[in-house]
């Protein structure tokens, strides 16, 4: 197996870059793309061909950050392996059978109808693979599970699942509402971008560019939107990051505990994400401040190579308390496993 990881967004020079991959690696017999956004009319999985490519190109706008990048790794893709199926697997299909109630913006019924306003959730890939991997930890099926799962990274989101299904996400019509995050803000009161348009003047770029780049945990520390830098930070006397990592662990609990809201029971409390993988103090903070949902602190901490070895960990003291786990990060895996379905491999 070769693997290329890039920090960075493709860009002019994707096709030059997969064709330099794929002359290393052995011929693939498909290729499983992650796509974020599915829009209204994509509710599985599905084949690319020109009618689902063209309604990709079409909601790229509500997912700037994720789907617009991605597109032209899809063509380069489909132009260097033109023989070979591709298949689109969508973070929002997890998401599809939310409830009317949990799905639906209180706003006029004309943007709702006409515009498609609703709620569709993200994080799908990552939710799929943490909530097999829970059930196999707990013994037990998973249509028999409610749990919440929290994603924890880049961008952060918390999910209820109720025997098998999203009844409820903290992310929306695009993946900036909800927790706060690495550099995105999470929610915020939205009459808050109308006085910034009407007093200060912003305008849509620029509040666009500040909410999607410059805010989060970048913008409360000023410094740094990566937890491991914001920890060393305070622990050195940083106040701004102390406030940073305070106001994101608070921001991480009221998603859960209104997560919480939408099941009758909580099994267990799932972290994955790079943050939920590796950031200890974090985890220890929100789990510590929920004694209200029967989650405790003082939880283990697991080497991160042998979480990555073994794919989970559960992690709360035993005897103690709902199970609080680690699930190593699987949207790769679960990308293959998505399109093999889809082809019937």
């Amino acid at each position: 197996m070769a693997v290329r990881h890039a920090s960075e967004p493709p860009g002019p020079a994707a096709t030059a870059e997969l064709r330099n991959f794929l002359s290393e690696v052995p011929a693939p017999a498909a290729v499983g793309h992650r796509i974020v956004h599915s829009g209204p009319h994509l509710t599985g999985h599905t084949l690319i061909d020109e009618r689902v490519r063209a309604l990709l190109a079409d909601v790229a706008d509500l997912a700037p950050l994720h789907v617009a990048p991605a597109l032209p790794v899809v063509d380069a893709a489909r132009e260097l392996l033109p023989d070979v199926p591709h298949v689109a697997c969508f973070d929002t299909v997890f998401h599809k059978d939310l409830p009317v109630q949990a799905r639906t913006y209180a706003v006029p019924e004309r943007w709702r109808a006409e515009y498609g306003l609703r709620r569709y959730g993200f994080h799908g890939l990552s939710y799929s693979w943490a909530l097999q991997r829970t059930a196999q930890a707990l013994g037990r099926p998973v249509d028999d599970l409610q749990v919440v799962l929290v994603h924890l990274g880049g961008g952060c989101s918390a999910c209820a699942v109720r025997n098998g299904r999203s009844v409820d996400t903290t992310m929306g019509l695009t993946p900036l509402e909800g927790l706060v995050m690495s550099r995105r803000s999470g929610s915020l009161d939205p009459g808050a971008l109308l006085w910034l348009q009407r007093r200060h003047g912003l305008s849509t770029d620029e509040l666009d560019d500040a909410l999607h780049r410059h805010s989060g945990l970048l913008g409360l520390s000023g410094s740094s939107g990566d937890t491991r830098d914001l920890v060393r930070a305070r622990a050195e006397g940083d106040a701004a990051a102390a406030l940073a990592l305070a106001t994101f662990t608070l921001s991480c609990r009221r998603g859960i505990a209104s997560m919480a809201a939408s099941l009758d029971r909580l099994d267990a409390l799932v972290f994955t994400g790079e943050i939920g993988e590796d950031q200890p103090e974090v985890r220890e903070e929100i789990c510590s401040a929920l004694t209200v949902l029967g989650v405790r602190g003082g939880l283990l901490v697991p080497e991160l190579k042998d979480l990555m070895r073994e794919g989970l960990r559960r992690i709360d003291q035993a005897g103690g308390g709902v199970p609080v786990l680690v699930v190593a990060t699987g949207e790769t895996q679960q990308i293959a496993a998505e399109t093999r379905r889809v082809l019937g491999m």
